[in-house]
């Protein structure tokens, strides 16, 4: 039989193990002598093994029936199936302790104390053979408490490790909603520029037209109007995405032409930054140019607070179609920096929003490396 159907069905095995014990006492019972019929002799050894297959169902009710049969059995006198009487009696001590709380479990000893003095005082057993019966009889039901406390403590941790593990999926997931929104209003403003720019434009040029040109000036004002419902809905959407409190920014979004002002605000506190760009400055989207500044200004963040580091070393590199930037520092490294976690993900969210790809850990040397890719131009998203 496949032992996993006996884990998942524990009445099956105490009927299993109530039929094997049976089997054995009956066999036992048969190379003894009697003073009574077989038939009265089998019929009691039935009453201490076949409850068994009910013992964890109701383990005092067993345990009581099994301590009143093997009193009878004591009664009539027989000396068989006595070691199976010892293991019957031993389990059934063991499923109470095992089974049932302290509140509860007491009454398991009670019984068997009750059956000991009935055996010492009615069937004349010795003061000796009593105090072996309780040893015998009450150690597995100290050792089923025990391991009931064991388990119970086990279960414990599990659930804490549980509670931890859906905790920090919590955290996880509230901190990528928080940069998510940062991200989406930042790209707000970068949008809302890109639309004013629009807005002016197709004004300036319609201010340009000639007189007979009113075909093309008409044209024109409707992108001035469509630009300024997008504007007005911009500022509606803006609305729903700022956080309670949050005052509304008063400077423009920054870019990598503000990477030399960025790198130098972290030299004035003691860091030292290495910045280093290849190849020739490539036209970059707003959007993408203002996620490239947040990757190098998270990885500087989580070097000065984070990683232990002294030095940083920040490279860009200007491709055909990729912008690669690599921020690597001299600090504890991916393994033992705990990391500013918002930022990480922001990091993260921000690369895979443009396609492209970031790679996040330990240097060669040790210390914090981040390695972005981000397309040059959006069309150029892998």
């Amino acid at each position: 039989m496949n032992l996993g159907v006996l884990r998942n069905r524990p009445a099956l095995v105490d009927a299993l193990l109530a039929g094997a014990l049976v089997v054995l006492a009956e066999a036992e019972a048969a190379f003894e002598a009697v003073s009574v019929p077989r038939w009265v002799d089998g019929l009691v050894v039935l009453g201490f093994t076949v409850p068994l297959a009910w013992r964890r169902r109701a383990p005092l009710l067993v345990l009581a029936v099994c301590v009143a049969a093997v009193l009878v059995y004591g009664e009539i006198e027989s000396s068989g199936a006595h070691q199976t009487l010892i293991l019957a009696l031993a389990l059934g001590s063991f499923t109470v302790g095992y089974e049932l709380p302290p509140s509860r479990a007491w009454v398991g000893p009670a019984i068997l104390v009750a059956g000991i003095l009935v055996a010492w005082l009615g069937l004349d057993q010795s003061t000796s053979d009593a105090g072996v019966a309780a040893l015998i009889y009450g150690a597995p039901w100290v050792f089923g408490q025990i391991l009931r406390a064991r388990g119970r403590r086990f279960d414990e941790l599990a659930e804490h490790a549980a509670r931890v593990e859906r905790e920090r999926e919590e955290r996880e997931r509230e901190a990528v909603e928080a940069e998510r929104g940062r991200i989406a209003r930042e790209l707000h403003d970068v949008v809302s520029h890109s639309i004013s720019v629009i807005a002016i434009q197709a004004q300036a040029v319609r201010h340009r037209l000639e007189p007979e040109q009113e075909r093309e000036a008409a044209d024109l004002r409707g992108v001035e109007a469509t630009a300024r419902q997008a504007m007005a809905e911009m500022r509606r959407l803006l609305g729903v995405l700022r956080a309670d409190g949050e005052r509304l920014p008063l400077a423009p979004q920054p870019g990598l032409d503000q990477l030399p002002r960025l790198v130098e605000r972290a030299r004035e506190t003691g860091l030292r930054v290495e910045l280093k760009v290849v190849g020739a400055a490539t036209p970059l989207s707003p959007g993408i140019d203002l996620a490239a500044f947040r990757v190098v200004q998270e990885a500087l963040t989580n070097a000065l607070k984070h990683a232990g580091a002294s030095t940083v070393d920040v490279e860009v590199r200007y491709g055909e179609r990729d912008l690669e930037l690599v921020v690597e520092d001299d600090g504890v490294g991916a393994s033992r920096a705990g990391g500013n976690g918002h930022g990480l993900y922001g990091m993260r969210e921000r690369v895979a929003l443009y396609g492209g790809t970031i790679a996040i850990g330990s240097g060669e040397q040790g210390g914090f490396r981040v390695h972005a890719q981000l397309p040059v131009q959006e069309g150029d998203a892998r």
